[in-house]
């Protein structure tokens, strides 16, 4: 598979060659929204709570007579019928919602993923992604004249300055390799890949 390899203007100076097991899969749509709504759901903490009908704050008096109103008979008012009471079946803050994937289908989904981005013309390769100094000024003029809005960049390594100087940009997200997710990789539209991340990422999806 023949990928772009940009300079520092964001044209392409010439062609990379990347492993056909990362770059060159088949496009597997069931595997890939398998892969990023498992990855939402094991992102979900589940800290939201509802109560049921021991926990509301009600009274557990009658609330009217049995017979003679010519209305429902009632028990007490923190019944999941009435309004204010107790759900039926409440969230509790302890539920999982985890789900389980194997390895072998992360690793084919994440390269059908890298795949269908080097068919859209939305991956490229870099020489290297490097700043002088934790400062975002210089690195969001690079991603300017490069004609990058919206960009993830996987870089070899991830130093403190490049992680300082890109924090506060909104639509740049720099990650290793071992960072990358299914998620971030198809919400941006453009994805950067250093020389240096492509062996990692060879050896952990082909």
């Amino acid at each position: 598979m023949q990928l772009e390899l940009l300079n520092e203007q964001g044209q392409s100076s010439a062609k990379f060659d990347a492993p056909e097991t990362v770059f060159g899969r088949a496009y597997n749509e069931d595997l890939i929204h398998q892969i990023v709504v498992a990855f939402q759901a094991n992102a979900r903490q589940g800290t939201r709570a509802q109560k049921d009908r021991e926990q509301v704050h009600h009274s557990t008096k009658k609330p009217f007579k049995q017979k003679g109103t010519g209305r429902a008979r009632a028990g007490m008012t923190s019944s999941p019928l009435w309004r204010g009471g107790g759900r039926i079946f409440p969230n509790m803050p302890d539920e999982n919602f985890t789900q389980k994937i194997n390895k072998k289908m992360y690793r084919a989904g994440m390269a059908s993923i890298f795949s269908q981005l080097a068919r859209e013309g939305r991956l490229a390769v870099v020489d290297s992604m490097t700043v002088e100094s934790p400062k975002t000024k210089p690195l969001a003029a690079k991603f300017k004249a490069m004609n990058l809005e919206s960009v993830l960049v996987i870089a070899e390594e991830v130093d403190e300055n490049l992680y300082l100087a890109s924090r506060n940009l909104v639509n740049v997200l720099i990650v290793e390799p071992r960072y990358a997710d299914p998620v971030s990789l198809v919400r941006y539209k453009k994805v950067l890949v250093t020389k240096g991340a492509m062996d990692k990422l060879k050896e952990m999806f082909a």
